[in-house]
């Protein structure tokens, strides 16, 4: 489904935008939440710097956002309109969708947002720095 050399492999793995050999992320789990953000300076395999400018990750803000919403369409759209409950219960399935994929959301919008600067070089993930 999602093969190496795409965004989306990139983007849903955390890996490397660049290369695609190594995880952005310092941690795995999204959900030790002491860690969930910190991320390597750079890649070990190709050497592509993740943090390009002290403030990039700012906009990964406007990101979150829009990758909030869906998440939050589609709790609505299973609560209310599948499972046939009432409004109430619909808008409890948005928060709580919101509160449980929170770090998820969170990494998916840096990974979109780098992946929108950067692009998988084939050249560079065969050759590397090592």
């Amino acid at each position: 489904m999602l093969k190496k050399g795409t965004k989306g492999y990139s983007i849903f793995t955390g890996s490397c935008p660049k290369c695609h050999q190594e995880r952005m992320y310092t941690t795995k789990n999204p959900y030790v939440l002491a860690d969930a953000l910190k991320m390597n300076e750079s890649c070990s395999h190709c050497g592509t710097k993740y943090k390009i400018e002290p403030s990039f990750f700012y906009g990964a803000m406007y990101v979150s956002y829009a990758v909030g919403i869906a998440f939050a369409v589609v709790a609505f759209v299973t609560s209310y309109l599948f499972l046939n409950t009432s409004l109430k219960v619909a808008f409890g399935a948005i928060v709580g969708t919101l509160i449980v994929f929170f770090p998820i959301i969170l990494r998916l919008s840096r990974n979109i947002w780098i992946n929108m600067f950067m692009s998988y070089d084939k050249a560079l993930a065969e050759r590397g720095v090592n």
